[in-house]
């Protein structure tokens, strides 16, 4: 059996129509063909990440801080990665002087 795939847009619909007071969790899967035990683990990942939640593609949406942070050490890696293992690219640290 194959695994369906839904859409950010599906999984946001069905967690806003499960919040609803006047229908049951298990209702709104039922309606939605959904388990009822994706629609709650889908409410439970929109209420920990907020506007962030379901990004697609399996990738975590991540804000723009995060984004910086990401950026700022793979610059960082490749800067050490040029410097080499002393990191004054290849000099022995023992023989430079500040």
């Amino acid at each position: 059996m194959k695994r369906r795939v839904y859409t950010a847009e599906f999984k946001r619909e069905a967690v806003r129509l499960s919040e609803q007071a006047d229908v049951s969790m298990v209702q709104v899967a039922q309606e939605l063909g959904v388990s009822d035990y994706s629609l709650y683990k889908w409410r439970k990942q929109a209420r920990a990440s907020g506007e962030l939640v379901f990004p697609g593609n399996g990738k975590i949406a991540l804000t723009a801080e995060q984004q910086e942070n990401m950026r700022l050490k793979k610059e960082l890696e490749r800067v050490t990665q040029e410097l080499g293992p002393f990191g004054l690219g290849g000099a022995d640290s023992q023989s430079v002087t500040f």
